[in-house]
């Protein structure tokens, strides 16, 4: 296996990302995308269908409550305590600068 990139490649990625490279940059970029690649290539070979891989790292193990529909409280009692208010809603400060 070769251990660079041709330098068509390289200028070909190079044109790709639309960035201009030196002569210096192009011979070094040869190597380190080669390297890049294979470092790819390994993660690549790596078979991981038949795993049962998680989703995360920890199982989920709560415990849901049954939704229940139960009576609205009185609008009255909840605005009895609340600082501002206007009509049966709360008013709250303004958190938008305009």
């Amino acid at each position: 296996m070769k251990d660079r990139l041709t330098r068509e490649e390289v200028l070909h990625v190079a044109d790709l990302a639309r960035i201009e490279i030196t002569e210096e940059e192009l011979e070094e970029y040869q190597l380190k995308l080669k390297d890049l690649l294979d470092q790819v290539e390994k993660i690549n070979e790596i078979n991981d269908h038949d795993s049962n891989n998680l989703i995360a790292p920890w199982q989920n193990n709560a415990e849901y409550r049954q939704d229940i529909e139960e009576e609205m409280l009185d609008p009255k009692e909840v605005l009895k305590n609340v600082p501002a208010k206007s009509g049966n809603y709360i008013e709250v400060p303004v958190v938008i600068n305009e």
